[in-house]
């Protein structure tokens, strides 16, 4: 596919200005995150923004990024079981689903990538309630696309919502590879250049930025997996901490 890659060596993220110490590694066997999201600022809009570099692909496993915790009202940003194809799937409780597939193909296991989801079903516009970035730049070319109806609740922000980063709903397939700078943002439609990332000016490859001055809203968080003893803890001041399961210090 067309790629847009940031490869950094020995999984780390850099830039002249911004250093990310430390990822969490997901081990793709048992390794994940959950938490259960309180009453949103905004069920309707939120932005997802994460760093990840995969380190193995599986033919016959989804391999999810953050989802919902199960499958008859869900959403999930996951690689698919085509090994290499990413998929924004939605479904509510009328059983109405609206998927994103990117014609982008996510084959290599020596880049960091980085993503960028922004949910915002209010507005009148159907190719903005959903959009993908990745490394910066809007992906606007879809292997299948179906846009959810205007006014349309988001799952994952809903209060009382379990959410999951690392495994699909009622699924045994696991996350296999790195993730960091795991941010979701309530009430907000953020894009990415300012906001979670920049261009460098000289070389034009994409980079992190520091984004602890974002305003993150209710359900939102920040996982910087800079404790390795806690490796759900939430730094946005929101306290939002995930359940670490089958995750240890060796991860970070």
């Amino acid at each position: 596919g067309d790629l847009m890659s940031l490869i950094i060596p020995a999984n780390t993220l850099a830039s002249g200005g911004y250093q990310v110490a430390n990822s969490c590694r997901f081990d793709g066997t048992s390794a994940y995150l959950s938490r259960t999201q309180g009453t949103p600022t905004d069920v309707d809009k939120y932005t997802i923004s994460v760093w990840f570099k995969r380190s193995a692909l599986f033919n016959g496993a989804y391999q999810n990024i953050i989802g919902t915790d199960h499958q008859s009202v869900r959403e999930a940003i996951r690689f698919n079981d085509d090994a290499d194809s990413l998929t924004w799937d939605f479904k509510n409780a009328s059983n109405t689903k609206s998927n994103i597939t990117p014609n982008q193909l996510f084959r290599d296991v020596a880049a960091w990538y980085h993503l960028v989801c922004i949910f915002d079903s209010a507005n009148g516009t159907a190719n903005l309630r959903r959009r993908i970035f990745l490394n910066g730049t809007e992906i606007t070319s879809f292997a299948a696309v179906t846009y959810n109806a205007q006014n349309e609740d988001g799952n994952l922000n809903k209060g009382g919502q379990n959410i999951v980063i690392g495994i699909p709903a009622a699924a045994n397939n696991f996350f296999n590879g790195y993730m960091s700078e795991f941010v979701f943002v309530d009430g907000q439609a953020l894009t990415p250049d300012g906001n979670f990332g920049e261009f460098d000016e000289d070389s034009g490859i994409w980079k992190p930025i520091d984004v602890s001055g974002l305003t993150f809203g209710n359900n939102g968080f920040y996982l910087d997996f800079e404790d390795s003893g806690a490796l759900g803890a939430d730094v946005s001041g929101n306290t939002n901490n995930f359940t670490v399961n089958n995750l240890t210090a060796i991860d970070q």
